[in-house]
Formats: C-alpha cells, structure tokens, sequence
C-alpha cells in the first residue's frame, strides 16, 4: 500500500499544484472559452480502471493538462459570459484549501465550535453589508446560515412556510391538507423542484402571471391566486419572489407583494440569488425595497462575488420556527452544549446533517477585498454591461428586450428567431466568446453576463466584435 503523504510531501505537491493554478489563471485569455470536442471525448481519453500503484503528483497534472483540460468550458474565462458568472478568486481558493485542510465536520456547534461561530459573524457581517432587515441579524431572532445553493435555499424556505402553514404541524400531517407556493412565471425551477422535493405534486406551484413590460410578478394576480385558493380549501404556505430573475434579471415588487402575504398571513421568501451581491453598493439595493417583508432572503456569493462555488447566504427572521421545522436529534448527536440552548447547530439549519467549512473561503475573501474592493467588481461589472447595452442600442440591426439593471443584457436581431439561433451558434463557435439564451415574450432572445474578474473593456469589446461580424455574415448568406 502506498504510504500517506507526509507533511513535507505534501507541502512540495502543494507548491506543484498552486502553480498550476497560477499558469491556468495566466493563460485562460489564450484559450478557446469552450471545448470543440464531441461528447464522450474525455472519457474515451480516460484509462479503463485506476492505477495499481500510486502515482506522483506531477504525473495528475500532466494528465489534468492532456486529458481533462481541453474538455473544459472555462467559467472564469474573461469571454466567458453565459449563464451567470461563477466566480472564483486567489482569496477563495486559498480559504477551501485550508478548509480542506482542516477537514472540520461542522454539523454542530460542539464538532466544530469556531466553524459555527465564524459563520455567525460573517452573516452578521454581510447582512450589514448589504443592510438587510435588523430582524435578519443572529442578534435578533433570525440570523443565517451557509447553504450550498439557492436551490437548497429554497427548499428549506419552503419546508419551513410548510410547517407554519400547517399550524407547526407540518412534520405531524404531512401532505394530508391541499397547500400551494406561488411564484413568477419567470422564477427559477428550483422553485419548483423545491415543491416536487416535499411532496406537493404538480398542482402545488402556482405560477404567476408578469407584467409585460418588467417581466416582474404582478401583484394584482398574487392576490386573486391566493384568495382564490384559499375560497377552495387550498392553504397558501409560501410567495418566492425574485430580485435579479434569472432569464432578464427582473425585480419583483417586494413593496407591493410585502403587504399581501402580511395581510393573508403568506410565508414570504425572497431569492436574490445573483443580484444579492450587487446591495454591497448602496447605489444598487432598490431591489431591496420592501424586504422588511420577508420571513427569509438568500444570495450566492458564489456567483458574483468571487467566493467560489458552494456558497449561498441565507438568512430567515425567525430562527426558532426554522429549527423547529427541521431538527431531528438522535442520542447519539446529543451533547451538553446542545442542551444547553446556548450554541447554534447549523445541522438544524439545512436539509444535510454534515456540512464542511463554508465561512473559511468567504472571510478569506472579505478579509482581502474589503468592502471597497467587493464594490469595486461590482461597479465594474455593472459599467461594462451598461457600455455593452448601448453598442447594442446604437445598431439598428439589434434590439433591447429587457431592462438591464445589473450586469446582464438580454438582446436580440430584430426579426424572427432563426437567424438569432444561428447567431448564438456562431458566436459560441468562435471560441472567443461564450454566451447563453433564454426566450422573452416567445422570442428566442441572446443573454451577455458580465462578471468574470478577468473581464475588461477589451474583452467587452471582442465580444461586440465577435456577434457584429457573424451577424452580418448571417446577412450575407440569407
């Protein structure tokens, strides 16, 4: 059997692979943003079966560079600007690994007392940063936690909505009474999935109907849905709305939704998932107006705010009513100072038991950025996209489907979708440049994302070049 690897070992490894790292981060703007190769290429390059014996770490990474490498599509390359950005940073990655190192199972206060209690902090700390609701504070009634995503997220919002719905029964009565969430027909399908997740079936979402102008949930609709279901029988346990949809980054009204899940007694989350981060700017929290509403409210720092994935911030006003709504204490998870009601076990707090050292990368990215710096990307981003939306404008050729109020432009050729789909192939087939697609009112409709951190006007730049030349080649030929 191979021995383990020593401390020294390890550290010689390390440097080997920090540097890899280093170069990869170096000559991303020199690679394709994409892989050419068909499906099942990686694989077929891959050994039938594991090693026999160990390998050095230098031979992984001329493997890593052959074979896994060119099967890549580069989430933080600067062309990169599909779906929404992903970010990593030097910061995060060196916070995972000492999590890694670590190796601290932090499912409750007494396996891992500083990995619980930094976490705290730090989401007191951006519950500041982005002035959320006192009531979101640990210092309140409420506070946050980890998660590994808005999906997750989501699902424990809507666990929760379920439980106080059902009179904190829920654990008790199951799915023995009809309930319904709602949500904007341009929410997310975690939404969705969340409802699948705790067996409410098909009839259990209730989407709801957007202004056409927006794209925002209306709020004249949520309230004849729900006092329509509730003349039925149906409970209403939960309203999703949304700041920063994912298609157009539309902004639910939380001033006008607010007040009616209050008055009808509705669980209310808010997911805000990708344009949470940009309320580290003062300038940009008007989708906040109205949050004082909200029983819970998360964002990914994992998307825009160069703390790699997984890390979602999710906060809930009420601490209690999530605990109730989810602990399951087996004897051998009992200890003192759990009895003691003294500490927070953030097991109670999600759908897993275990959970690893999120907070570590977070404050190792908030200790090296400072909030200046964090406000800084933010700014950036939203500059370039603004600058991208008005070359975008200028051309008559192309048309503006929606508002751009973070770092996203949705935008079209004008005409039918045909020619749009060929343009996003083209594009995406330079290798330069990689962009995502969404359909608004029906119109196939091409979605630019800015927020790689290597990404600056001459990659703006490149890419106008890149979509203007293919469009006017699909002119050419049609």
């Amino acid at each position: 059997m191979a021995a383990h690897m020593t401390p020294e070992e390890f550290r010689q490894a390390g440097h080997a692979v920090v540097d890899w790292i280093a170069d990869y981060w170096a000559t991303l703007p020199r690679r394709p943003v994409t892989s050419a190769d068909p499906p099942g290429s990686v694989a077929a390059r891959l050994p039938t079966g594991p090693p026999v014996t160990g390998e050095p770490v230098e031979a992984v990474l001329a493997d890593l560079d052959r074979l896994v490498v060119p099967g890549l599509t580069h989430w933080q390359h600067p062309g990169f600007f599909g779906f929404f950005p992903a970010n990593t940073s030097g910061p995060s990655v060196l916070g995972d690994l000492v999590s890694a190192g670590l190796g601290v199972q932090g499912m409750m206060w007494a396996t891992g007392p500083a990995c619980t209690e930094l976490e705290t902090v730090l989401l007191d700390w951006l519950a500041d940063l982005l002035d959320l609701p006192t009531r979101f504070r640990s210092t309140g009634g409420g506070g946050g936690v980890i998660q590994d995503s808005a999906s997750s997220a989501t699902l424990v919002a809507t666990l929760v909505a379920l439980h106080r719905a059902a009179g904190g029964r829920w654990r008790q009565a199951g799915v023995d009474r009809r309930y319904r969430v709602y949500a904007s027909a341009e929410a997310h399908s975690s939404v969705e999935k969340a409802v699948r997740i705790a067996g409410l079936g098909a009839d259990g979402i209730r989407l709801i109907e957007v202004d056409p102008v927006s794209l925002a949930m209306s709020p004249t609709a949520l309230r004849a849905a729900i006092e329509a279901d509730r003349a039925a029988g149906v409970v209403p346990a939960l309203v999703v709305a949304t700041v920063g949809t994912t298609s157009t980054t539309a902004v639910d009204p939380l001033p006008e939704i607010g007040p009616i899940c209050a008055e009808l007694g509705v669980f209310l989350h808010v997911d805000a998932a990708y344009a949470g981060a940009a309320a580290v700017c003062p300038e940009l929290r008007f989708g906040h107006a109205g949050l004082e509403y909200a029983d819970s409210y998360c964002f990914d720092p994992h998307k825009w705010l160069l703390t790699g994935f997984d890390c979602d911030a999710f906060w809930v006003a009420d601490a209690a009513e999530l605990v109730e709504a989810l602990s399951v204490l087996p004897e051998y998870l009992r200890n003192t100072a759990t009895e003691s009601g003294a500490v927070i076990d953030y097991r109670d707090w999600q759908v897993p038991l275990g959970r690893r050292f999120r907070a570590l990368k977070l404050w190792f990215v908030l200790r090296w950025y400072g909030v200046e710096g964090l406000r800084e990307h933010i700014r950036r981003g939203v500059a370039l996209a603004a600058g991208f939306a008005d070359r975008v404008r200028a051309d008559d050729r192309f048309e503006l489907v929606a508002e751009h109020p973070y770092a996203l432009v949705c935008f079209r050729l004008r005409g039918a979708d045909g020619p749009n789909e060929r343009l996003l192939a083209a594009v995406n087939a330079s290798g330069r440049v990689f962009l995502t697609h969404t359909r608004v009112a029906g119109r196939h409709t091409l979605r630019l994302a800015v927020g790689a951190p290597q990404t600056t006007q001459e990659h703006i730049d490149e890419a106008w070049e890149v979509i203007s030349r293919a469009a006017a080649t699909l002119s050419r030929e049609s």
